[in-house]
């Protein structure tokens, strides 16, 4: 599973980073950036709850 995140979207909650911090960080432009490799396994969970969570759906599937 890979995601990434719409900067156009992103309006720089944070949901995504307190839900899954090992998978999501802040950018230079502090918006919220998906990690660019493959999530691991243990994650995924995690990463769908922020998938669901977030405000404006700026979280895909890459």
């Amino acid at each position: 599973m890979k995601v990434t995140v719409d900067q156009d979207l992103c309006i720089s909650c944070g949901l995504c980073i307190s839900t899954c911090g090992e998978v999501f960080h802040w950018n230079a432009d502090d918006k919220a950036e998906a990690i660019a490799t493959d999530v691991p396994a243990e994650l995924e969970q995690d990463v769908q709850e922020a998938m669901d969570s977030c405000p404006t759906g700026a979280i895909k599937h890459a």
